[in-house]
Order: structure tokens, then C-alpha cells, then sequence
């Protein structure tokens, strides 16, 4: 084999994926529902909406209006653990919360 023929065509293409390899499908997100109740101050639900979920205050004030208004406020679309691990948490605070699936393409 000539020097200058060595490697044509047979060079490895890096970065490339073999067509048997099958990535998962991505986790359908869940929304966390914060839903209205009797007993807990306006002023408290944005406070647990902030410290929990790191929303500024304006952004907390609007999720809690939604929950005083409406009945209830989606206040975090994630994986499945972490919605979770967020209804623990409100239920630790006194809050009335669920999770329910997000939409097919979220």
C-alpha cells in the first residue's frame, strides 16, 4: 500500500454515534400544585413560595394570588423526584400541595 493511500476511507469518525445506540426518553416533567386552604396567611404562602422555590418576590406574589384567586397555582414544572421532594417539603410547611403530569411535550 502507497504511503499516500493509507487511512482513505477508513478514518474513524469521532463524535459519532453507532446507529444500534438508543438514547431513553427524556422524563416527563410534573408539575407541583400549591391549592388553597383556610388557614395559611397570604403573606406566609409567598414566603414559603420564595425560600422554597428561590422566586423573587414579585414572581411569589403573583404564584400566591393565583392560589387565593383560582384555587390553586402550578409553582414548578420538574422531574418527577424533585416534585416530590417539593410536596414533602410543603406539606412541612402546612401547605396543601400535589403533583399531577406535565403536559405529553414538557
Amino acid at each position: 500500500m502507497a504511503t499516500g493511500e493509507r487511512g482513505r476511507g477508513a478514518a474513524p469518525h469521532i463524535g459519532r454515534r453507532p446507529e444500534t445506540e438508543t438514547r431513553p426518553a427524556p422524563d416527563r416533567l410534573w408539575n407541583v400544585i400549591i391549592w388553597n386552604d383556610p388557614i395559611n396567611l397570604m403573606s406566609y404562602v409567598t414566603y414559603v413560595i420564595q425560600r422554597l422555590f428561590g422566586y423573587p418576590l414579585h414572581v411569589a406574589t403573583k404564584l400566591m394570588l393565583q392560589v387565593h384567586h383560582e384555587g390553586r397555582s402550578i409553582v414548578a414544572s420538574v422531574e418527577r423526584e424533585k416534585a416530590e421532594y417539593y410536596i414533602g417539603r410543603l406539606h412541612q410547611y402546612g401547605l396543601q400541595a400535589t403533583m399531577e403530569k406535565g403536559a405529553a411535550g414538557s
